[in-house]
């Protein structure tokens, strides 16, 4: 098992959630809340997209510092279990959901909720199923024992 997707799901699936969530908002608005409450929720809108944006980076820089790919489709060189993946298993699509979660706060637009739904949904199954198998490959009883300790997303 040389690599854990042929296909770099991740990418491609949040780019067209986010792309067609803005699209959806634009030509099929759904009921959002009172202008009061929502002006509200602009500094939690711009939290969420600094957090989840912060927390791929985080992600990012953790996978770079131990030597070992960042590409969804590439061979795991080492297994990362320090850093923001001691937390999740998935820091990078928790990253990416949560800042899915923050346009639609950002921009008054439910789609983005739906779709960071979804977009969590296809990740799971596209991308972090065939990833795990890849990795209990590689590592066997070292991924079992880290797979055992930390959640997949939370």
């Amino acid at each position: 098992m040389d690599q854990p997707s042929r296909i770099p799901w991740p990418p491609l699936i949040y780019l067209g959630t986010i792309v067609s969530s803005y699209f959806l908002g634009k030509y099929y608005p759904l009921p959002w809340l009172p202008t009061i409450i929502s002006d509200g929720l602009l500094a939690v809108g711009i939290l969420m997209v600094a957090g989840g944006f912060a927390f791929d980076i985080y992600a990012i820089r953790t996978l770079r510092k131990h030597k070992t790919t960042v590409s969804p489709v590439r061979k795991a060189d080492q297994l990362v279990t320090s850093g923001p993946f001691a937390l999740s298993r998935n820091p990078i699509y928790l990253g990416n959901t949560v800042l899915t979660f923050g346009f639609g706060v950002l921009f008054a637009n439910p789609w983005f909720f739906i779709a960071a739904i979804v977009a969590a949904i296809l990740t799971n199954y596209l991308q972090i199923a065939p990833e795990e198998k890849h990795l209990a490959h590689l590592f066997g009883k070292q991924w079992r024992s880290y797979a055992k300790s930390v959640r997949r997303w939370i």
